[in-house]
């Protein structure tokens, strides 16, 4: 199935001198877009009267005195309470909020998936396609996450959301994804990812499909760029390859429908027009785009194995110095070239809990089973490494420079418990043998002096 993107409803601003068409570069940058020229205010953000007739409005994304507040300001047709009616509550039944423990499932354990299918007869957009597999934390205290799979097989028409519980991390899996934001107009696609900032207004049009992607939902402090400590200022993900849209707004007349996710719940009110409607904006609090084949990883050149954070592409900070509420990380392409070392992953017990989705290719550590649109669940303090026969190819092949090639895996890692759903225990395709991959490990142990 393939979505047939309708004609252009959104004025777009023009693009900027030395930026990519349609987007700004740079993460946490002071951006300035206008769609129509001088509708941004030049000077001052709350003029007495703004041009065209446009209201001026600020979205703040962090508490006024925060250091670095984050905030945008808007211009646009109609304030944002014209945007909202009364609400009436709706179920989005796959879709659970943390605190979710079902005392019947059982979370503790190493479990994996294989990917979940779409469903060819049902009409799922990006929000009722939806589907939960863990939850940790408190959505209540802006603590911890949650780990979806999306599935998409049509466009949100003239039907809008925001989530004020959690920005949204989105990485593309199969298919292809046009977010229309209050902000501007960001495409994605599979190798890329994007994140929709806590309260943005958006809709999600399937450009090719139907869509299958992980979405990663923060309810804690915003994804920032990891700390880099010696390694100094260059290499994993660089701030220029951080893509902010320009402005865009659609000035729309018709019955329109916004949904709210609010602390766990869904609520849904109708008004007559799209509340994509800011014409001019600036400020640092914005969606924006990243191409994960721009990430320079880096590892260890002579020996052993580094810990998995040299990887972390984005983290999002728990209040802990060096415990992360999530960290986003990447398995990318690489060499490896250790010398008298086991070169995969070691075996090891961790603080964090491990939610980790294969986009293409081979991971090394689970060269079968572990597959693309897959995922895998390792929470706190269960051991886990690579299986039986990773284990027993790392430690008999020449150790020769080797290009891991074609391969692109992620995990969302939390210092929380990550606790089941009952689609992620009941209905998705877990792979009840998983345990089974490391039963042919066998025992080498002989305590003969100088035997090894």
């Amino acid at each position: 199935m393939e979505g047939e993107p309708r004609p252009e409803r959104m004025t777009r601003a023009a693009t900027p001198v030395g930026a990519t068409e349609g987007y700004m570069p740079g993460f946490g940058n002071d951006f300035e877009t206008e769609a129509l020229p001088g509708a941004l205010p030049q000077g001052q953000n709350s003029p007495q009267k703004c041009n065209y007739g446009l209201y001026a409005e600020q979205l703040s994304g962090s508490a006024f005195t925060q250091p670095g507040p984050e905030r945008t300001w808007c211009y646009r047709i109609r304030p944002s309470v014209k945007h909202t009616r009364r609400f009436r509550k709706v179920e989005v039944p796959y879709w659970k909020t943390a605190p979710h423990v079902n005392d019947d499932i059982v979370s503790l354990g190493q479990y994996r998936w294989d990917p979940v299918p779409v469903p060819e007869d049902e009409d799922l957009t990006f929000v009722t396609g939806m589907r939960t597999l863990t939850t940790a934390g408190d959505v209540n205290t802006h603590t911890g996450m949650a780990s979806h799979i999306y599935l998409v097989t049509r466009s949100m028409e003239d039907e809008y959301f925001f989530s004020a519980d959690s920005e949204l991390l989105v990485v593309p899996q199969e298919g292809r994804l046009r977010f229309h934001t209050e902000l501007g107009t960001i495409d994605v696609e599979p190798k890329e990812i994007c994140l929709m900032p806590r309260g943005m207004i958006f809709r999600v049009e399937l450009l090719e499909g139907p869509a299958r992607g992980f979405v990663c939902e923060n309810y804690g402090q915003k994804f920032t760029l990891p700390y880099r400590g010696p390694i100094g200022a260059n290499c994993m993900a660089n701030p220029r390859d951080f893509k902010t849209p320009v402005a865009a707004f659609e000035d729309r007349e018709v019955p329109s429908e916004l949904m709210v996710k609010w602390c766990g719940g869904f609520h849904v009110t109708e008004i007559g027009h799209s509340p994509l409607d800011v014409v001019a904006w600036h400020g640092n609090y914005a969606p924006w785009k990243y191409d994960l084949r721009t990430y320079s990883p880096i590892g260890a050149i002579l020996f052993d194995h580094p810990d998995p954070s040299i990887f972390t592409v984005l983290t999002s900070p728990s209040g802990v110095p060096g415990t992360a509420n999530i960290d986003f990380v990447l398995f990318r392409e690489r060499w490896m070239v250790a010398e008298h070392s086991f070169r995969p992953p070691w075996y090891h017990r961790n603080i964090m809990s491990e939610f980790m989705g294969n986009i293409y290719g081979q991971y090394d550590a689970k060269p079968h089973g572990f597959v693309p649109g897959g995922v895998s669940l390792h929470n706190m303090m269960l051991p886990h490494g690579p299986d039986a026969e990773a284990f027993e190819k790392a430690s008999n092949e020449e150790l020769r420079p080797e290009k891991y090639d074609n391969t692109m895996s992620f995990m969302f890692e939390t210092r929380f418990p990550q606790h089941l759903t009952a689609f992620a225990a009941k209905e998705a395709p877990m792979q009840e043998d998983y345990i089974d991959c490391w039963a042919g490990l066998k025992k080498y142990f002989d305590g003969t002096p100088g035997i090894k």
